[in-house]
């Protein structure tokens, strides 16, 4: 069995009187689309949140390439190839996609150029286009304000990003749910591409049929802790929403 790209271990994080996560385990294998699910307030976001660098826990451990690590920013999450696209997608809607995708990754121009802060801008446009195609976004304009756009255009720029800098682990947060019946095709079709270069993908989302679709495992989240991890394509939808609901508290018991 390979080592988990990244595997975690009774986390636990709580909210004044609220426990979001009660000794949550969790664990993504390099190449692996795996699924996570849960009611809404299962704890979901909560552990994305402490995978990616962007929320302290209690108590817990977290291993990267099975080494234990500590992730104290996200910066630290990106600079081991980690990338998240989060419900909000995280953009600057006065910046444009091109902007947006090389947010705080600009590539400076050469020479004397790049300092005084010019930027190599037609390159990035170039590699920016050709990760919009890859995916099969329909990005109009690369130089109009991401805030113009509609839904569907900004959460395929949020995701072209992730998968552009992602090179071991990307968490796509209900990725599909702006998006037309075309437009979640293709991202559904770019999720099985990164996996297949060998990156660790983190599928959150609450259409049942797309998780079963594009995953290999599904990991159940319930009131803060993992309840299940179950083969995709020996699972049924019933089963993920019994075990969701708790009408299924172990495997095949109801």
């Amino acid at each position: 069995m390979p080592v988990p790209v990244l595997e975690a271990r009774g986390l636990s994080r709580q909210f004044g009187h609220v426990r979001a996560l009660n000794e949550a385990d969790f664990e993504v294998y390099p190449g692996e689309v795996t699924a996570l699910i849960g009611d809404n307030g299962a704890g979901k976001s909560t552990l994305v949140k402490a995978l990616s660098g962007n929320l302290a826990l209690d108590s817990g451990t977290i291993k990267f390439d099975g080494e234990p690590i500590e992730f104290t920013h996200p910066r630290q999450a990106s600079a081991l190839g980690i990338e998240t696209v989060y419900q909000d997608l995280a953009l600057a809607p006065h910046l444009d996609p091109v902007q947006n995708m090389y947010l705080g990754r600009e590539i400076p121009a050469g020479g004397i150029g790049g300092l005084f802060g010019f930027m190599k801008t037609k390159e990035m446009a170039v590699a920016s286009r050709a990760a919009f195609d890859d995916l099969g976004a329909t990005v109009r304009s690369l130089t109009s304000p991401v805030g113009e756009m509609s839904g569907g255009q900004r959460q395929a720029i949020a995701i072209a990003r992730a998968v552009h800098w992602a090179d071991r682990l990307v968490f796509l947060d209900e990725p599909t749910a702006a998006l037309g019946v075309r437009q979640t095709k293709n991202v559904l079709e770019t999720i099985r591409r990164v996996r297949d270069k060998g990156i660790g993908v983190v599928f959150i989302s609450h259409s049942m049929p797309h998780v079963i679709e594009v995953s290999d495992r599904i990991q159940v989240l319930r009131l803060g802790s993992r309840v299940a991890t179950l083969n995709a394509k020996e699972t049924t939808m019933e089963d993920l929403v019994g075990y969701m609901t708790g009408a299924i508290t172990q495997e095949g018991e109801k």
